[in-house]
């Protein structure tokens, strides 16, 4: 199978994706139960808004669903909507939280937005929404 040649005004399937992708949830499998959820996003991009470099983060997100859970595709296509932007590190994370809250209304979220060094400086922006619920652990 030979593959066409890509002119550079041509948008890749992968970019597509990214432009027509928004937020979705489905139903929580279980509302009768408090229990969290992690998902870690390793490669997070976007640019500074003052140099427009990239900046690189590690998003982690544990929350506790309420009667919708984040559908996982959805939420990578979101994150890489990001990397084009011009966005400081503290807007990017309230902007993301406020979407995720906004989609899924979950009992307790946390979003840790954990950004590599730049210029010898390395930032942790920690936002959180709603009352965490203890969970029983069991040893």
């Amino acid at each position: 199978m030979k593959r066409e040649k890509q002119t550079k005004s041509e948008i890749l399937y992968g970019e597509r994706e990214i432009a027509s992708g928004s937020l979705i949830c489905f139903p929580n499998p279980n509302n009768d139960r408090d229990y969290e959820i992690s998902i870690d996003f390793p490669e997070f991009t976007c640019k500074c808004p003052f140099s427009g470099y990239p900046d690189f983060a590690n998003l982690r997100i544990i929350y506790q669903p309420n009667t919708k859970v984040i559908e996982l595709k959805a939420i990578k296509l979101y994150f890489n909507s990001f990397r084009e932007k011009k966005v400081s590190h503290e807007e990017v994370t309230n902007k993301i939280i406020d979407d995720l809250v906004e989609v899924s209304d979950p009992k307790w979220m946390q979003l840790e937005a954990d950004f590599n060094p730049r210029g010898n400086i390395h930032t942790i922006i920690r936002v959180c929404h709603g009352k965490r619920n203890n969970l029983e652990l069991i040893d």
